[in-house]
This record gives C-alpha cells, structure tokens and sequence, in this order.
C-alpha cells in the first residue's frame, strides 16, 4: 500500500511581520513515497517557499498543516528539524554559491553532515564524500575536496550541492531547479543519477522546477502553481497530453521554434579578440613554487559586430565565464582584447574606468551580485551615481524606466530588498542595474536560468527589442541550446578552454563539424 510522505492542508505562507504580504493561499498538496512530484510554475508563484516550507527554512508566518511522515512540521521542536533536515530531507538548492559555506573547504562540508547524521570519522568521512563528488560527475575529484566554493564554476558548485543533499541517503529530495547551472550533457547525466538513487534507496522527489523537460523526463505527478495558488494537479502524461486550465496550456505550448538571427557582416566590429589567454599558476610544496599551469582559456578568437548577439556554449568549466571576464578585464589575461576599436588590454585602471560604462555584466547568481543591505532603487541606480548621471530625481526617473523595461512595473519594488523577492525576479533586476547605463556590449552569464520557461522567452524578445532599439551587442553564455538559437546571430563553441567550433548560429547548428557540438546537439534537442 502506498503511503502519503508529506500533506500540504491548507498551507498558507506570508511575509511581512504582521504576515500581510501573503504569498501562498491554502494550498493542499500530497506526496507518496517513491514519487516524483513535479511543481511548476512561473518565477514568484510560490514553488520554492512551499518547498523550503517542509523543512521550515524560512522566518516567515506559516498556517495551515504540513505532515511529513504523519507529524506536524509547523509543531516540530527545533531538534526535531535539525534531526530531519539532511537525514530525512535533502535540498538541492537553486542558488548553491549562497548555500555552500564560503569560509569552508568541499570536504569539510561534506563531512560534517556526515559526521553529524552519521557519526563517522574525518578519515571514513573522506572516503564517503570522494565516492559522492564522483558519483555526480565532479572532474578531478580528489582535488576538489581541499577546493573553497568560490574555486568552482557555477555547474561544479551545482554538483557539490547535489552530492551534499544525497550522502545521508533521504527518504525525500527536494530538488529547487536541481540542473540550473549544469549544461545539457551533465543534466541528463544528473537526472539519470537522481533516477538511479531513487530507486536505490527508496527515494521521494519533489522537483521546483520552470524546465518542462525535466517535468516530462523525471515527473509521475505535476503540480501547477500561479500566484501562490494550485491551479491544475494530474499525472505528467495528463498534464502534457490535456492540460485543462489556460494557464498550464500557455507553460506547455510556449513557441520556441523561431530561427536563429541571421549576422550581418557589414556592422561595425564593436569587440575583436585575438589568441586570449587564461592561465591560472598550479602552486605546489611549502615554498608555493608554480609547477604548472590551468588552461582555462587557451588561444581564442571571435568578433562581435554592433546590434548583434554571440554565443558562448560549452559544458561547465569549459572557460565560457572566464573569457566573458577577461573581455571585461574582470579577469587577468593575455592576448588583444579591443572595444570599439580601443585595445584595454593593458589600460590601467584609472583609464579604463570611464569605459566600464559602456561593457556591463550580468552575473549567474543574481543573488550573489545583488547587495542583501541595499534596495532595488539604491542597486540599479548605484552605475549612475558613479557615472554622475543626472539629478536625484532623474536617476530616480531611469531607475524605474529601466524596471519597467525588465517587466517590474510597481513604484514599491524600489523600496523592497533582494531576499523580497523571488529568484527570476532578482535577475530582472541585475538586468535593470547594466541597461539603466545605456552600455554598448552587455556580457550575459546564464541570464535566463532562474527563470520559468514562459518568462525565459519574454526576456528573450526584451533583449531582442532592446537591441534593435538602441543597437546593443550581446555575449550570450549560456548551456540552454535552444534559448541560444532564438537569441544569438553567432555561437562559439568552448571545450576545455579551447573554441573548438565558431560560425553563424543557424550554421552551426544545422552542420556541426566537431562530433563535440553534435553531442552537445543531440542532448539539447532529443
């Protein structure tokens, strides 16, 4: 007989002190052992708070009931949850640079769950976490243990997270968009392993996700969430074969099948780099001699001309991020780097200050990149306080302009803080902070994985409006192949640091060359 793992009854969840601000309305949910249950929904309808809410992560006003296990998790004793959480319940969380601890190596996170659900030793501790960071696909795991989080890429970090929610061994994973960070090629390989442990150890699985990919692969059940409320619940077969509410239509039937935007080689270079290079020192022994060196970025080429978009594609660690870096010259590097025809390689930073006006970035964790103690209107208009751009009011006034633009239209959002709102809506507002500056070439880090499909590609036509509008350039990083081929007129190809296949979008895409791009091919679009 199965058995119900977790009941939502009349869950209702509010912030504000007085619980005024409620953002989910009596919702009734039930979860069965082994399940996999799927919660979807736009970025803000309140999957993730339900989700944390199982183990009361948030200091926000709850009501109603959640039974996990047949007990109340409302009424639970703090040790009771300290007990639970981990070792009954594991989360994966969405933003793993803000879950894993800064100040601590991989290996003594690892293992101190493992020692206190456990009780292993620090010896057999390390043993248990190298098999886990194996398991999920972490490259050189054996050195990555002595690794701090900032040491990792985003996908690395990612994986990091999902080995530390799976060593206990949960009866229940909550998954909060477990394959964000991860490119296409390693998150099939994580949804295979999270099928593999389920089945192993007997595993329920609550999936937060905005992936309908992932719902169709992974899902038995599919709850659909819209302003806080349950709107349509069903098996996944029925949920894709007859949704019954316009609002699940509008997630499952999203056009995604436009072409690619054709380059024009006429435009003007706006950025030209040539034999780029990132080395990072391996240093070794007590005296900390460089003994060899970290390929991150190995002689790379591209152009991006005015008005169009280039895309950086390539599987986590590949060096995407760190040659968008080194363009910006966040990053140390060799090579030309020329923007708007000005080389700044080798411009010191008082002259390059200027310039930074015109070369914004959007960060991969907008949480990570938003200052916790300031406000949105302080965030987004801090470019133009630095610039001195305009009066008071006037950075007011572009301030919201630019809020608008992202589709945060409200006058109160200047006054709210980051943790107020929701993960899409917090890279709406990184978006917000570059374009209130008017800059020439906007670098894009994976600005579309915290958001829900649907707002995916309303952010996708407001980059395309925008750039025909004002003539911006886009580079594009990104591991969604398919939201690349809407958006990029050029893609680059990246390998273990190495640009192993470039050319117009629709091309490549088309006739790849390198076996390389048609695995990556084969994996987006299957």
């Amino acid at each position: 007989m199965v058995k119900h793992l977790v009941e939502f009854r009349g869950f209702h969840a509010a912030f504000g002190k007085d619980g005024s601000k409620e953002v989910v309305h009596g919702i009734d949910l039930v979860i069965d052992e082994h399940e996999t249950f799927a919660l979807v929904g736009e970025s803000g309808s309140g999957k993730t708070v339900s989700g944390q809410a199982i183990l009361r992560l948030l200091g926000i006003r709850y009501s109603g009931e959640i039974l996990f296990e047949g007990k109340n998790v409302m009424t639970m004793k703090d040790a009771e949850l300290r007990a639970m959480r981990g070792r009954d319940v594991g989360m994966i969380f969405q933003e793993p640079m803000t879950s894993l601890n800064p100040l601590h190596t991989i290996e003594r996170q690892l293992a101190e769950s493992l020692s206190l659900h456990q009780g292993l030793s620090r010896r057999a501790a390390r043993s248990v976490s190298l098999d886990w960071l194996l398991r999920v696909g972490l490259r050189s795991a054996e050195k990555r243990l002595s690794a701090y989080p900032h040491e990792l890429s985003g996908g690395e970090r990612q994986r990091v997270m999902i080995a530390l929610a799976l060593l206990n061994k949960p009866k229940l994973l909550i998954a909060d968009e477990p394959t964000t960070a991860l490119d296409v090629t390693i998150q099939m390989q994580i949804l295979d392993l999270i099928k593999v442990l389920q089945k192993e150890f007997g595993m329920a699985v609550l999936f937060i996700t905005h992936d309908l990919g992932v719902v169709r692969r992974m899902a038995d059940k599919v709850a659909v969430m819209k302003d806080g409320r349950i709107v349509e619940t069903n098996t996944c077969a029925q949920i894709f074969a007859a949704p019954q509410q316009d609002y699940t239509k509008q997630l499952i039937y999203t056009d995604s099948r436009i072409e690619s935007p054709t380059p024009d080689p006429s435009m003007p270079i706006v950025a030209k780099v040539k034999d780029v290079r990132v080395y990072f020192p391996i240093k070794r022994g007590f005296l900390r001699r460089v003994t060899g060196f970290v390929k991150a970025v190995d002689q790379v080429d591209f152009t991006l001309r005015k008005g169009q978009t280039l895309g950086i594609v390539g599987e986590s660690g590949s060096g995407k991020t760190t040659l968008g870096k080194a363009l910006l010259r966040l990053e140390k590097s060799r090579g030309i780097i020329r923007i708007n025809g000005v080389e700044i390689q080798d411009m010191n930073e008082s002259k390059l200050r200027p310039l930074r006006r015109s070369m914004q970035i959007i960060f991969q964790d907008p949480y990570g990149s938003l200052n916790p103690r300031m406000t949105v209107e302080d965030i987004v208009g801090e470019g133009l306080l630095i610039h001195h751009k305009g009066s008071k009011e006037e950075r007011r006034s572009c301030v919201l302009a630019a809020l608008r633009e992202v589709g945060l239209d409200d006058e109160a959002f200047l006054f709210r803080y980051p943790h107020e709102f929701s993960g899409g809506q917090r890279q709406r507002i990184a978006l917000a902070r570059s374009l209130v500056l008017e800059p020439d070439v906007l670098l894009l880090d994976e600005p579309t994985s915290s958001l829900d499909r649907s707002i995916q590609f309303q952010v996708v036509n407001l980059l395309k409006d925008l750039q025909r509008q004002h003539g911006l350039s886009y580079i594009f990083i990104s591991h969604d192949l398919r939201i690349v081929r809407l958006l990029c007129h050029n893609i680059l190809i990246m390998k273990a640091g190495k640009a192993v296949e470039f050319g117009p979008t629709r091309e490549v895409l088309q006739n790849p060359k390198e076996e390389y791009t048609r695995e990556l091919l084969r994996t987006a679009f299957a």
